[in-house]
C-alpha cells in the first residue's frame, strides 16, 4: 500500500485485523461503499465482494499483517471469530495442523511431534495448492477463512473449513519495494529477537515483472532446560565418578534453549502475454532450525540434594523445562507453481500446476514416558542413568493439478464454475527410539550380559523403529451453478464427484529384539459425491439473509497393522473409514446506519459422522480409529464500524457446543477379552474447543498537517476453558484454563518511513492450549528418573519490540 492513501483508508488498513468480523480486510484499489470498504475475495473461485458471499467468511489483508507485525498464523487466526488453535510454537508448527473451526476436532492437544495419520479437519491452501506448511506470513495479498465444510469446491480435507493464503503477484511497470529491520525482547529470555526482510518488484519490459522477498527471523530462546544430562561424545549420560555400573547422571542447565532461526523467501515471475492471457511462475522456500520447545514443566523434580546427599523434591520455576536432553527440530519446505489464466470471453480458464516438498525432523525426550510406564525397571533392568530419546521425522511430496472454468458474466440468470482436480501425494513418517548408553551400562553392571546374545538380543541401544510410507491419489470433478430468480433472490447448487486410492506400507520393529518386527501393507480406494445447496435473499439493499446445507468429507485410509506374529493387532484396526459432515447454517449480514457499521450473525449445526481419531494401537502403531457420531452447534456474531472518523472498533463472539452423540469405541489389544474398548462416552465434550471466544479491537488514526500519520491499535482475544483430551484418562485428560491475550501497536508514518513500537501479550498470559500431563510423562525417582518430561504448551510470552521499514 502506498503512503498516499486517505485518512479513512489508513484507519481501515490499520484496524481491520483487530477483531473478528466478516469484513476484516482492505485492498488499496477497492472502491468505498459508504464508510465501509469493499473487500474482494475468491472463496467461490471468482472475485466477489465479501458482502455478496452468502455464507460466513472472513478475510485478513496482507497489509494489515505487515502493519501489525504479524508473521505467525496463530496470532493472525486469533483475530478471527470462532477460530481456536493448539499453539505448539515454532518447533512443531509445521508438523501438525492445530486449527479448529466450529469445534470439529477429536484429537488430543498433546499431539505435536510427528505428522498424524488422518489429514486435518481444516484444509490449508497456498493460492491453489492444498498444503499445510505454516509459512511465515510475508508478502501476502490476503488470507481468506471459510467456515464450515467446503466439500464441493475444495479438496478432501475441507471437513470443518478452509484457510486460503493468497500471495501477492508481481506488478507490471512498477519498480518498488521495502526493507525492514526489527528487534525485541521476550519475557523469560536473556537475549533478543532480531528480524529483517527485503521485498522488491522489478519490471522487465511492458509484459513481464519479477517480484521477490527474502527474510530471516533470529530469536533467542525463552525456556531454560534446567536439568539436562551431561553427555559424552557418543551422546550417552556421563556417570558420576566414572562409575559406569552404578554412577548417577550429572546435570547441567541450558539457558534460553528454544532458539528460533528461520530463513524464508519467495520469487515470482509474471508474463502478461496479452490482455486476456497471463502466466505466473513462483517458487517459495522456508527453512526452520529450532533449539527446543517453547513448552514449560509445571511439576517438580528430584535433581537437587540436601546437605546429607538425599534427593529433595523441588518445584520448577517460570519458563523452565524438565527434559533431560535438549529437543531441537528442523524442517524445510519448497513449493513451485505455475498458474495460467486465459480469458475466453464467456468464461476464464485457469490452470494451476504445483509441486511441493515438505520434510522435518525432531528430537524428543521420552524418558518420562518410559518411567511412568515402569519400563526402565520392568523391561530394562533399572539403569541408574535412564534416558529414552525419540528421533522423529516426516516427508511429504506431491504434484497437484487443477483446471477450472468460471463464467465471466451472468447469462440466462446463471453463473457457474466447473473444474477438474488431481493430486498424487507421497508421505513418510519415521521414529527411531534409543536409550543412549544402555548397552555400555548393562555390560559394566552385569557379568552375565554377554550371554543375552544367545537369547536373540542384539547389542544395540535402539529399542524401537517405525516407518510409514503412504501414497494417495485423488481425482475429482466439481461444479457450482447459481440461478438468479431476481436481483434479490438467488440459489446455488454444488457437486463434487471424487475417486481416490490410498496405499500404506508400514514397518515396526524392536532392533534390540529383531524377531519381533512386522511389515504389513494395505490398500484402499473410495469414490463418492458431495453436495451443497445455498439460498440467499436481499431483504433490503443493506441486509441479506442466507441459508446453506453443505457436505464435507475427509478421506479414509489404511492403518496397515500386522494381523499375525508377535506384534499382531486386531483386524478392526486395518482400515479406517472416511468421515463426513453436514453443515446447516442460517445467517444474516449487512450494514447499519449510513453504512459505517457492518455486521454478521450466523447460527450453525454440524452433524459429524464417523469422526477420525488419531491414536496408537496396543503395539505402538500410529493409527486412526472411527467413532460413530458427534455434533457441533453454535452462533457467530461480528460487528465493526467507526465510532468517529478517527476511531474504529471490531467485536466478534462465538459460542460453540461440541460433543459426542454416541459412545466412541476403538479396537482393543488382541489379548483383551473384548474386541473394542471405550474411548469416550456419548455426550463427552470435544477437546481443544472452548465454548466461548471473544475478540475485540480499537484503532485510532490521526493525520498531522505536515503529512505524518499516527496509528495506534489495541486488540484482545479471550477463550473460555477447554479440554486437552477426548474421554476420561488419568494420564492425558486435563482441563485447560480460560485465558486472554491483549496486544498493543503504534506506528508513525513519515514519508517513506514507518516506525512501529509494539507489545504482544501485554499481561503475559500463559495461554495454555495443550499439555502432556504429569501422569503421562512426569517425574519418577523410583525409576531413577529425577527430571520431568511433562509440559504445557504456552503462548508467546510478553514481547516488546520495534520495527523500522523504508519503502521505495
Amino acid at each position: 500500500m502506498t503512503h498516499q492513501r486517505t485518512i479513512i483508508a489508513t484507519a481501515v488498513s490499520s484496524a481491520l485485523l483487530l477483531g473478528a468480523n466478516t469484513n476484516i480486510a482492505y485492498a488499496a484499489d477497492e472502491t468505498a461503499q459508504g464508510d465501509i470498504e469493499r473487500i474482494e475475495v475468491t472463496a467461490n473461485r471468482r472475485v466477489q465482494s465479501i458482502n455478496e458471499v452468502p455464507y460466513n467468511i472472513s478475510a485478513v489483508a496482507g497489509s494489515d499483517l505487515e502493519d501489525n507485525n504479524i508473521v505467525d498464523s496463530t496470532e493472525m487466526l486469533r483475530n478471527v471469530a470462532g477460530i481456536t488453535l493448539v499453539d505448539r510454537g515454532y518447533r512443531n508448527s509445521g508438523a501438525v495442523n492445530g486449527i479448529v473451526i466450529r469445534g470439529v476436532n477429536v484429537d488430543s492437544g498433546s499431539n505435536g511431534d510427528i505428522a498424524l495419520s488422518a489429514v486435518p479437519t481444516v484444509a490449508s491452501y497456498v493460492n491453489d495448492t492444498p498444503l499445510f506448511a505454516n509459512f511465515i506470513l510475508k508478502d501476502i495479498e490476503q488470507v481468506e477463512i471459510l467456515r464450515g465444510p467446503q466439500g464441493t469446491l475444495y479438496g478432501s480435507g475441507s471437513l470443518a473449513g478452509t484457510v486460503k493464503y493468497r500471495m501477492n503477484r508481481p506488478v507490471l511497470g512498477e519498480f518498488s519495494g521495502d526493507i525492514s529491520l526489527g528487534g525485541g525482547v521476550t519475557e523469560g529470555s536473556d537475549g533478543y529477537n532480531k528480524n529483517g526482510d527485503l521485498l522488491f518488484n522489478i519490471p522487465l519490459g511492458d509484459k513481464v515483472a519479477f517480484r521477490a522477498n527474502i527474510g530471516k527471523i533470529d530469536n533467542d530462546g525463552v525456556v531454560d532446560y534446567v536439568n539436562v544430562y551431561k553427555l559424552n561424545d557418543a551422546g550417552a549420560p556421563i556417570a558420576a565418578g566414572g562409575d559406569l555400573a552404578a554412577g548417577e547422571p550429572e546435570f547441567m542447565s541450558v539457558k534460553d534453549a528454544d532458539t528460533v532461526d528461520i530463513t524464508y523467501g519467495r520469487a515470482s515471475l509474471l508474463f502478461q502475454a496479452t490482455d486476456d492471457l497471463s502466466f505466473l511462475a513462483s517458487y517459495q522456500h522456508q527453512k526452520d532450525e529450532i533449539g527446543g520447545r517453547r513448552q514449560v514443566t509445571r511439576g517438580t523434580h528430584w535433581v537437587d540434594k540436601d546437605e546429607d546427599g538425599n534427593r529433595i523434591e523441588t518445584p520448577y520455576g517460570d519458563y523452565e523445562n524438565g527434559a533431560v536432553v535438549l529437543e531441537p527440530s528442523e524442517r524445510e519446505v519448497k513449493l513451485a507453481a505455475l498458474e495460467i489464466d486465459w480469458n475466453l470471453g464467456f468464461a476464464t480458464l485457469t490452470s494451476s500446476s504445483s509441486q511441493y516438498e515438505h520434510s522435518g525432523q525432531s528430537i524428543s525426550d521420552n524418558t518420562g514416558f518410559y518411567a511412568k510406564n515402569d519400563w526402565f525397571t520392568d523391561l530394562y533392568y533399572g539403569s541408574p542413568r535412564p534416558l529414552a530419546v525419540a528421533d522423529r521425522g516426516y516427508e511429504e511430496k506431491a504434484f497437484v493439478q487443477e483446471l477450472r472454468l468460471v463464467s465471466n458474466e451472468t447469462k440466462f440468470n446463471l453463473d457457474w464454475v466447473v473444474g477438474l482436480y488431481y493430486m498424487d501425494q507421497d508421505t513418510k513418517s519415521s521414529q527411531d527410539s534409543y536409550m543412549p548408553g544402555y548397552q555400555e551400562w548393562a555390560g559394566a553392571a552385569f557379568t552375565w550380559w554377554p550371554t543375552m546374545g544367545g537369547f536373540g538380543m542384539v547389542y544395540t541401544d535402539q529399542d524401537f523403529l517405525y516407518r510409514r510410507v503412504q501414497n494417495f491419489k485423488d481425482m475429482a470433478a466439481f461444479g457450482e451453478l447459481t440461478y438468479h430468480f431476481s436481483e434479490s433472490f438467488r440459489v446455488t447448487g454444488g457437486i463434487r464427484g471424487f475417486k481416490n486410492e490410498f496405499v500404506n506400507d508400514t514397518e515396526v520393529s524392536f532392533p534390540i529384539w529383531p524377531f519381533l518386527g512386522a511389515e504389513p501393507s494395505f490398500k484402499t480406494d473410495e469414490n463418492g459425491t458431495l453436495f451443497k445447496f445455498n439460498a440467499s435473499f436481499d431483504i433490503t439493499d443493506d441486509m441479506m439473509v442466507y441459508g446453506t446445507v453443505a457436505e464435507g468429507y475427509r478421506r479414509g485410509g489404511a492403518n496397515a497393522v500386522p494381523l499375525t506374529g508377535s506384534l499382531a493387532e486386531r483386524p478392526e484396526w486395518q482400515q479406517y473409514k472416511s468421515d463426513s459432515a453436514i453443515n446447516y447454517e442460517l445467517g444474516l449480514k449487512g450494514f447499519l446506519g449510513d453504512n459505517n457499521h457492518s455486521y454478521t450473525l450466523s447460527g450453525f449445526l454440524i452433524d459429524w459422522k464417523d469422526p477420525q481419531l488419531n491414536t496408537a494401537s496396543a503395539w505402538g502403531f500410529f493409527t486412526v480409529a472411527n467413532g460413530e457420531s458427534a455434533r457441533t452447534q453454535g452462533i457467530e456474531a461480528e460487528l465493526r464500524g467507526y465510532l468517529t472518523d478517527e476511531l474504529k472498533y471490531n467485536l466478534g463472539y462465538a459460542y460453540v457446543d461440541a460433543f459426542l452423540t454416541a459412545d466412541f469405541y476403538v479396537p482393543s489389544a488382541v489379548w483383551a477379552t473384548d474386541t473394542y474398548r471405550l474411548q469416550a462416552k456419548d455426550g463427552d465434550k470435544l477437546p481443544s474447543t472452548p465454548e466461548h471466544t471473544l475478540t475485540a479491537g480499537l484503532d485510532y488514526v490521526h493525520s498531522f498537517e505536515n503529512g505524518w500519520d499516527w496509528i495506534t491499535s489495541v486488540n484482545g482475544y479471550y477463550q473460555s476453558e477447554s479440554l486437552n483430551y477426548l474421554g476420561e484418562s488419568d494420564k492425558l485428560q486435563a482441563e485447560l484454563d480460560a485465558f486472554s491475550i491483549v496486544n498493543f501497536n503504534t506506528r508513525l508514518s513519515i514519508d517513506n518511513w514507518d516506525v512501529t513500537v509494539y507489545v504482544k501479550n501485554i499481561f503475559n498470559e500463559d495461554g495454555v492450549t495443550g499439555t502432556l500431563p504429569e501422569g503421562y510423562m512426569g517425574t519418577d525417582p523410583a525409576e531413577n528418573f529425577y527430571g520431568n518430561s511433562s509440559k504445557d504448551y504456552i503462548s508467546q510470552p510478553r514481547t516488546i519490540g520495534a520495527n523500522v521499514r523504508y519503502r521505495f
